[in-house]
């Protein structure tokens, strides 16, 4: 027999006799996102999308057995919790756990989208004391955290602190929903923390009735994406984005509200979260210019020497990356990369140094992600600078999307030797989905392990952009090189 590895995730939840939550929703989300779902049934429901009319607690003996039978042959590489209807049902998942070492992402499910009760008051308690310890996620809703605390949550101002209280419990990380709050900027917002750190995601309020199956979507995307192989913080991107996507696309099929659309993997820009650190203030926000067309051919240099030997060859783009300079021989650099910019009337980007890109009236800055977390953004946008980010990863995306750059870097394309750039290739195909996602509002430029011969497939992908940092500077004869380059971007504009 044919063997491929394929993930493989658990839902260890209730079923939904409705199709629009539980073991249901999971098992479609997991299809979505090309994991193989199995299902440990920890009740079943009888329910439509008005009511939950009936709940029967699977029995101890069948649910070990549910437990057992997947243990000796379909093992998890993710589990996600749903509904744990009975204090006997928490203290069996939770034992099983103790041994299991993979991921865990539960959704403490207490009540149904249509006001059905179903956790039995006690059950809380004990979920608390048992299974919290061994969550690497928890997904509360709003009046879920309220139960877990003991307490109200008012506000957006009081999601922070309720986040880190339910930490305190003993889940290692919550990202608490905040959908049942009320709108900011037309946004509904998300707060992730571990205790330590802690981000918002922020995603487009959708004005719909048919939210049933909502946190049991948003948990088992999660669980699914993790299982993928992406890192917790881009498998929240992942998750937000594939549930707004589902509210956009969702319609009413019974009576009550409907459910979640499962179409796949989320592909719009609109349902793109943004990230930020702390919770956006109530305002618009503020785009950076545009870049005035394609960046074109966008070499990464380490001199202004290096800048005018390119300007020169008909380099439109180029960045100023400099290492290990400072006081005036840095500011001598910088100033003539400018000057080099204007005379040659070129796009030239000053990569970190933004304070000296505002003094000297720079095109544009350039900042890589641990610069965001230092640069003062506002500052850059006031001075009427142009703002370039680079992203590697899902979650660094939606961070750059909270500021509305200039444009947005994506790399690396192809592993690389460089030391600043130690991420794992995207390759082009995830290339080709982020532009298709991105460059209706965005610029783009690629950038990372590219030379001369890969050059031609990036530019297939539509990107519009090679950035290049030392496939031309490293060249016999760089000349040669950027002419040819210059008009393979021609060729595909």
């Amino acid at each position: 027999m044919a063997s491929r590895k394929k993930p493989i995730a658990w839902s260890i939840a209730g079923s939904d006799s409705g199709g629009g939550a539980g073991i249901q929703a999971d098992l479609a989300t997991f299809h979505d996102f090309g994991v193989h779902g199995c299902t440990v049934i920890t009740a079943i429901t009888a329910q439509n999308s008005f009511a939950v009319g009936h709940v029967s607690v699977t029995p101890r003996r069948t649910l070990a057995a549910q437990i057992n039978a997947l243990d000796s042959d379909l093992q998890a590489d993710v589990i996600k919790l749903g509904m744990l209807a009975s204090e006997e049902v928490v203290e069996m998942v939770s034992k099983y756990l103790d041994a299991y070492t993979g991921f865990v992402v539960c959704d403490p499910v207490m009540v149904s989208t249509s006001g059905g009760e179903l956790m039995p008051s006690g059950v809380c308690d004990v979920l608390i004391e048992k299974l919290l310890p061994r969550a690497d996620l928890l997904t509360p809703n709003l009046s879920e955290a309220e139960t877990l605390l003991n307490r109200k949550i008012n506000d957006l101002d009081d999601v922070e602190r309720a986040a880190v209280d339910i930490v305190a419990l003993g889940a290692r990380s919550v990202l608490l929903t905040g959908g049942h709050l009320s709108a900011r900027n037309n946004e509904r917002h998300d707060y992730w923390t571990d205790g330590e750190q802690g981000f918002w995601l922020s995603g487009a309020n959708i004005d719909t009735l048919n939210t049933h199956g909502t946190g049991c979507t948003l948990s088992s995307a999660i669980a699914a994406a993790v299982a993928k192989g992406y890192a917790l913080f881009d498998a929240l991107v992942i998750g937000k984005a594939y549930v707004s996507q589902g509210l956009q696309m969702s319609v009413q099929l019974g009576g009550g509200p409907g459910p979640v659309a499962h179409i796949g993997w989320p592909q719009r820009l609109a349902d793109l979260p943004s990230l930020n650190r702390r919770l956006p203030a109530v305002g618009r926000r503020t785009a950076f210019a545009s870049c005035d067309g394609e960046l074109g051919l966008y070499p990464v240099v380490g001199s202004a020497q290096w800048i005018a030997r390119l300007l020169a060859c008909g380099v439109k783009t180029i960045q100023l990356r400099v290492k290990n300079l400072d006081g005036e021989t840095l500011k001598h650099e910088v100033r003539e990369a400018i000057a080099l910019g204007k005379k040659f009337n070129a796009r030239v980007f000053i990569n970190d140094y933004w304070q000296l890109a505002i003094s000297e009236g720079a095109y544009g800055v350039h900042l890589g992600q641990e610069d965001l977390d230092c640069a003062d953004i506002a500052a850059i946008a006031a001075a009427g600078l142009r703002l370039g980010v680079s992203t590697h990863t899902y979650y660094e995306v939606a961070r750059a999307h909270s500021l509305r750059p200039s444009y947005i870097a994506i790399g690396p394309v192809y592993s690389t030797t460089s030391k600043e750039m130690p991420w794992t290739p995207q390759g082009l195909p995830q290339l080709r989905r982020w532009v298709a996602m991105l460059s209706p509002d965005y610029t783009l430029t690629a950038i990372g392990g590219i030379d001369s011969k890969r050059a031609k497939d990036v530019l297939a992908t539509g990107v519009g952009s090679v950035a290049m940092i030392s496939a031309i500077t490293q060249a016999e004869n760089p000349e040669a090189v950027v002419a040819e380059l210059l008009a393979l971007h021609e060729s595909h504009r």
